[in-house]
């Protein structure tokens, strides 16, 4: 058992596909040769013969930004800052990992640990680095610059500025992270958070009072949290653009919420942003709408822009009826039943392991032991799984692993981190709550006693590497201590 109290700056960093970007840049500079990457080729493999269908390949090229510009204009990673309003989607379906990229772009801090300190113009060899987060380790993903491009138009995510790349590239890298642009093709919020953040994933209820959820974003918002959310699925499985400006079966970016005068009383707002760039909604405070004429708190300057750049506010009613998830993402847990819960602790219990599946003996395949403090709390426990991308497989449509949690009593509490087969037809299973889950993350809140419990994992199909990382609430009088506690980090 190991307590990971490790900044962002200390996890351990590996090179996806063993791939050094320095000593490959300085290779290229060296020879004067721009970089080909040659384990994501550009070809159709690397895009996917999905995303290619009914699309006339002859007219498909890959080019590098400055011949795009063709000359007339400089190509600039990042210009004027990094910003949401930078992104519009393509022909993948990948809004789920725009989503969370949106989210990501409103902490500059954190977004530059990702995008790294590069440009076109200096030592400019045509590779570019990015990093993602995987099982406990941040992977630097390389890349060359040449994009895919059909009929002289960008095939997935357009630059909203045509002089600036950092979108383009960062999805690039994700889909070589993930094997070719089509298995980005529709995909898990969760996981895209998780991917961009090495954070926990909270799945909030959407049937609080409008008051309450407003609340809950508002504090999510201060404290730095990524939040993105997904619109209701449609009378087919493809995203569609409804009457109402929504799209179904569609991820936005939470970026934001307030409570504003309006007649006699008060108003719960959310904000959010969609990555196609421009559809918004078109319902009670969306752009232009009576509401906001009528309005006469003197914060609407502030609140209001009317823009057509793909972000609108919506009241909380109208989120709750046309929305099905809201997930919340930070490097610890953060509670959002009553708002206000910014002074929370935690400490981190990580395991990594690999399992092997094949339980002939009848006995569990793995066993992890850990500890609740005099903790009487709801909800004081969080289990998180994360899977390597690798393991899934796109016929996968469940969680690869399965695990339990039991309390260990007497006279199995000294037998250290393996119990025998007798303990598991003793006792009962904790009783578990909330639980978010796609093919490659896992979580679950429990509300447990004080003592000593046991996870035990067990794997169905082929060999599975996890990470296992168990956050436990600090009791009331523990929360000001330094010594063995993970302090609420917000990414």
């Amino acid at each position: 058992m190991a307590r990971n109290q490790e900044p962002l700056t200390q996890t351990p960093v590996i090179k996806f596909k063993e791939q050094d970007f320095y000593s490959l840049r300085d290779h290229c500079l060296k020879r004067g040769v721009l970089f080909e990457d040659k384990t994501f080729p550009a070809d159709t493999y690397s895009i996917g013969l999905q995303l290619l269908r009914d699309k006339n390949h002859s007219n498909l090229s890959w080019m590098r930004p400055k011949d795009l510009l063709k000359g007339k204009l400089e190509p600039h990673f990042i210009l004027e800052g990094a910003s949401r309003f930078d992104i519009q989607q393509g022909d993948a379906g990948d809004c789920w990992f725009l989503a969370a990229l949106g989210s990501l772009t409103q902490n500059p801090r954190h977004l530059q640990k990702i995008l790294m300190d590069q440009s076109f113009s200096y030592q400019y060899a045509g590779i570019f680095l990015f990093r993602f987060w995987q099982c406990g380790q941040w992977v630097e993903v390389v890349i060359d610059d040449r994009l895919p491009v059909l009929n002289k138009e960008f095939l997935f995510v357009h630059p909203c500025n045509q002089q600036e790349f950092w979108p383009c590239l960062l999805e690039k890298a994700y889909a070589k992270f993930h094997g070719s642009y089509a298995n980005l093709h529709y995909g898990h919020l969760p996981d895209a958070l998780m991917d961009l953040s090495g954070g926990v994933v909270t799945d909030v209820h959407l049937h609080s009072s409008s008051s309450d959820l407003m609340m809950m974003v508002k504090t999510a918002a201060e404290a730095g949290s990524l939040m993105t959310c997904g619109t209701l699925a449609g009378p087919t499985s493809e995203s569609t653009s409804m009457v109402n400006g929504l799209v179904s079966r569609h991820a936005y970016t939470v970026t934001g919420a307030e409570q504003i005068r309006y007649r006699r009383g008060w108003e719960y707002l959310i904000r959010l942003w969609n990555p196609w760039g421009k559809m918004e909604w078109s319902g009670p405070w969306s752009d232009g709408s009576p509401e906001w004429q009528e309005t006469h708190d003197q914060r609407k300057s502030q609140l209001y822009e009317n823009k057509d750049d793909g972000e609108f506010w919506m009241s909380c009613r109208d989120f709750q009826e046309n929305f099905s998830c809201l997930f919340v993402c930070n490097q610890v847990p953060i509670s959002l039943d009553h708002g206000n819960t910014l002074h929370e602790r935690w400490s981190q219990v990580t395991f990594k392991n690999h399992i092997i599946p094949g339980n002939t003996a009848g006995k569990p395949q793995r066993q992890h032991v850990f500890s609740v403090p005099d903790c009487m709390e709801s909800n004081n426990v969080i289990v998180s799984f994360n899977i390597k991308p690798q393991n899934v497989k796109a016929k996968d449509r469940t969680f690869p692993l399965k695990f339990k949690v039991f309390k260990v009593r007497p006279p199995f509490q000294h037998f250290g981190e393996r119990l025998p087969s007798t303990f598991f037809s003793t006792f009962r299973i904790a009783e578990k709550g909330i639980v978010s889950e796609t093919t490659r993350n896992l979580t679950e809140c429990f509300s447990l006693s004080p003592g000593t419990y046991v996870v035990v994992i067990s794997a169905d199909r082929e060999a599975v590497e996890f990470l296992l990382r168990i956050f436990l609430k600090m009791p009331d009088s523990d929360r000001y201590r330094t010594s063995g506690i993970l302090n609420l980090l917000l990414i």
